[in-house]
């Protein structure tokens, strides 16, 4: 991708992200705990921009569940305790769409909301979507979002109860493994452009404090 064009990932996008999922090389490792990992990559360090990256070992999770559960939109307001919205927008080819999504942050933090381009391709034993930040005609505020460490324990939590709860809500319907059940429009790629870092509004919140109960409430031990 260059400039403010928007591409949608093709194989060759999908097994670039895989590889740099898999290796470690150049990230540094700054939490390890309970089948959980994070690293950080610093990518310019007087900006404080970075990416992160998580890992979970779900041992009871099938893949193709976690897959399932990551796309379900109606199930996501079940377990994600921390959505505000969430909405698909349109659709841009079979694995492919323009979605919204706003979230809870953990006080102090303001809350967030983002529009994000959603493509997904499973790969042998691997299932992979991928998620980056555009612009689009919807009133939103467009932010960077990393996966938590809360956030990944939730989502094995609804992996572990997924298969009881679809079996009572539209249990043949996923579109994203049978596009031809997708109810969205489609949309053109011209509305579309990219959602640069540097363009982000500036949120300071360095003068917020957390108290002790909150931090208690977002322990990494829930």
């Amino acid at each position: 991708m260059s400039g403010d064009t928007v591409l949608i990932p093709d194989d060759r996008a999908f097994s670039n992200f895989k590889h740099e999922c898999v290796s470690d090389e150049g990230w540094s490792l700054t939490y390890n705990k309970s089948g959980i990992t994070v690293l950080i990559q610093i990518l310019e360090e007087e900006k404080s921009l970075h990416k992160i990256k998580c890992r979970m070992v779900c041992k009871d999770v099938p893949a193709e569940t976690m897959y399932d559960v990551l796309h379900d939109i109606e199930y996501r307001r079940k377990w994600d305790s921390n959505v505000i919205e969430t909405f698909d927008i349109g659709k841009l080819t079979v694995n492919a769409d323009i979605g919204y999504y706003s979230w809870k942050c953990p006080k102090p933090l303001k809350n967030r909301d983002v529009i994000t381009l959603r493509s997904w391709l499973p790969m042998g034993n691997d299932y992979i979507i991928m998620n980056y930040s555009v612009k689009h005609p919807c009133p939103a505020l467009c932010v960077c979002v990393c996966v938590c460490v809360q956030a990944m324990k939730r989502i094995a939590r609804a992996c572990v109860k997924y298969a009881e709860w679809k079996q009572k809500h539209s249990p043949g319907f996923k579109p994203w493994l049978y596009p031809e059940q997708s109810r969205l429009s489609s949309m053109p790629l011209s509305e579309l452009s990219l959602q640069h870092a540097d363009s982000l509004e500036n949120i300071d919140e360095s003068t917020l404090s957390e108290s002790k109960d909150e931090r208690a409430e977002h322990s990494d031990d829930d």
